[in-house]
C-alpha cells in the first residue's frame, strides 16, 4: 500500500515508518517539525525511500496534495503531554481537534477510506476499579487535599473506601481528566463520525505508556522514562512522584509500531478500538529502579510530589488486539529498560 504517516518524524512515527518500509509499503511522511516537539537543531532528514512533506496537518490545501495516490493513513501527529493548566486548552484543541477534523475532511475529498489513529489510554481516566462493597466502579476524582496529605489512592465514589485496580477493556467508559486526554476523545469521535459518513474504516490504537529509543527528552512532552534517564545521566537520583506505586503498562515503541502497522494492514471494515499494552502492569517506581540498575545509578528518591491531572492507576486489557489481529509484544520489560539505558 501507499501509506501517509502524519507525525512521521516523531518518536513513534519514525519506528512506524521503518516498519512500513521493511514490509514493502510506499511511505509518504507529513510533519510540520514544530520546534516545541522536535527542538531547534538540524533539520530532520527523512529515511531513504520515503517522501517527506513538511506540512501542518491543519493545512487543508497541503493535505489535499499529500493525500494524492494514498491508500491508507496512519495519523500520529498530535500535541502530546498532559497540559499544565487551563491556558493549555486552546493549543490542544487547535492542534489535535482541528488537525483531526482537517485531515478527515481532506480524506473525504480525496476518497481515502482507511485510517489508523493514534489514541491513548488516557481516554479512560482512572478506568475502572473494584470496591469490596460495590464491585466494579469508576473511581472518584482524587482531591488536591488528599494528595497533599499523602493519600494517593482514588476512593470509591459511593462509600469512599480504597479500591483495587483492574485491567481496563476497550468498552470502559471515557473519563478524560486533562487537556490531552480530552483531545484524544474528541479525535476518536470525529473519526467515528467520518467513518459513518463515508463508509470508512477506523482502528483507534489506544497506546499505553510508550518507551524506547528515540524518546523525546528534556522537553515538556518527555515521558517519565526520559525524565528518569536525564536525571541518571547527570548523576542524579530519579525523582519519583507520589509514593511510586502508580500502576502503568509500559510498552516498547517497536511493539507499538508493529501493532499500528498490523492494524493498518488488516483492519479494513468498520470501527474498532484496540488497547496496546504489554499486558504486565508495572509501577512507576519499578521503572525508576530498573533504569537505575541498568545504569548503575543512585537509588530513586520518592518525593511525594503530585500533579492533579495525573491518574493513579491505568493498565490495559490488550486481549482484543491479540485475539483479532494476532499481535503479541516482543520486548520484555527488563530487556527494554536495559536497551533504553544504552540509547543515546
Amino acid at each position: 500500500m501507499h501509506i501517509l504517516v502524519t507525525g512521521g518524524a516523531g518518536f513513534i512515527g519514525q519506528h512506524v515508518v521503518r516498519g512500513l518500509l521493511d514490509r514493502g509499503h510506499e511511505v509518504r511522511i507529513l510533519d510540520n517539525l514544530r520546534p516545541d516537539v522536535h527542538g531547534s537543531g538540524p533539520l530532520w532528514n527523512a529515511p531513504s525511500g520515503t517522501e517527506f512533506w513538511r506540512t501542518d496537518v491543519r493545512d487543508g490545501d497541503g493535505l489535499d496534495r499529500a493525500l494524492r495516490r494514498i491508500d491508507a493513513v496512519i495519523h500520529l501527529a498530535a500535541k502530546v503531554g498532559l497540559g499544565v493548566d487551563v491556558s493549555d486548552l486552546p493549543d490542544y484543541a487547535a492542534s489535535n481537534d482541528v488537525g483531526m477534523a482537517e485531515l478527515l475532511a481532506a480524506m473525504a475529498r480525496s476518497g481515502v477510506k482507511r485510517l489508523t489513529l493514534a489514541s491513548s489510554m488516557v481516554v479512560y481516566g482512572e478506568g475502572e476499579a473494584l470496591c469490596p462493597q460495590h464491585g466494579a466502579v469508576v473511581p472518584a476524582p482524587r482531591l488536591e487535599a488528599s494528595l497533599a496529605s499523602g493519600d494517593y489512592e482514588p476512593p470509591c465514589p459511593h462509600c469512599g473506601r480504597p479500591l483495587q485496580p483492574k485491567l481496563v477493556g476497550e468498552d470502559t467508559p471515557f473519563d478524560p481528566r486533562n487537556a490531552y486526554a480530552t483531545s484524544k476523545v474528541a479525535q476518536e469521535f470525529y473519526a467515528r463520525n467520518w467513518a459513518r459518513a463515508v463508509g470508512g474504516s477506523v482502528a483507534a490504537m489506544r497506546y499505553h505508556n510508550v518507551y524506547g529509543p528515540g524518546m523525546p527528552k528534556d522537553t515538556p512532552y518527555a515521558g517519565v522514562a526520559a525524565i528518569f534517564l536525564s536525571a541518571l545521566r547527570r548523576g542524579e537520583a530519579p525523582s519519583v512522584f507520589e509514593d511510586g506505586g502508580q500502576r502503568r503498562d509500559f510498552v516498547h515503541v517497536r511493539d507499538i509500531a508493529a501493532a499500528t502497522i498490523l492494524a493498518c494492514e488488516a483492519h479494513a471494515m468498520g470501527l474498532a478500538a484496540f488497547n496496546v499494552g504489554s499486558g504486565t502492569p508495572r509501577t512507576v517506581g519499578d521503572m525508576a529502579a530498573a533504569l537505575s540498575r541498568a545504569l548503575d545509578g543512585p537509588t530513586p528518591i520518592v518525593t511525594g510530589r503530585y500533579r492533579l491531572g495525573d491518574v493513579r492507576h491505568i493498565t490495559a486489557d490488550s486481549s482484543r488486539l491479540r485475539r483479532e489481529l494476532g499481535w503479541n509484544p516482543a520486548v520484555g520489560f527488563e530487556d527494554g529498560m536495559a536497551e533504553l539505558s544504552r540509547a543515546a
